[in-house]
């Protein structure tokens, strides 16, 4: 999808969205394009800014999550934790070992965790074995602020 920023005979300014600028271009030259405000079908295109996906605002930081967001994040995380403890072989202290033999054939194919020291982790990230850390256990409520 496109989005333009588009203007009227009578500076009237409002954005439209459009599969191709193709489509844009068909519509404008159909007159099936209108501004929202006055209905004028002599529209024209404004200059804007691209959106680029994948980049971040320099100088702006990122919002901080509302109390109900920070709370759903920690539900999924909580969910991902259970799952795993209840779907994977727990190895303990063995996980960086088991993880290598895993992934050099050594050992039978299958999800795991355990405990590794950071070293450890770093090794296994640079030798191209798949790991990911394992969210925190949930605090008890009574724990909780």
């Amino acid at each position: 999808m496109i989005k333009y920023a588009l203007q009227c005979a009578a500076a009237h300014r409002f954005e439209g969205w459009f599969s191709t600028s193709a489509d844009y271009d068909d519509q404008r030259a159909r007159l099936l394009i209108e501004c929202p405000i006055c209905g004028s079908p002599e529209i024209s295109k404004q200059i804007m800014s691209p959106a680029v996906a994948g980049t971040k605002r320099r100088g702006s930081p990122s919002p901080e999550p509302t109390p109900e967001m920070r709370q759903m994040m920690m539900a999924a995380a909580g969910e991902v934790r259970r799952h795993v403890e209840e779907n994977f072989d727990y190895v303990g202290d063995a996980f960086a070992r088991e993880a290598r033999d895993i992934h050099e054939g050594r050992s039978e194919e299958r999800g795991i965790y355990g405990e590794a020291t950071p070293s450890e982790a770093k090794a296994l990230v640079e030798d191209g074995v798949k790991i990911a850390p394992l969210p925190p256990k949930p605090q008890p409520k009574e724990k909780l602020n």
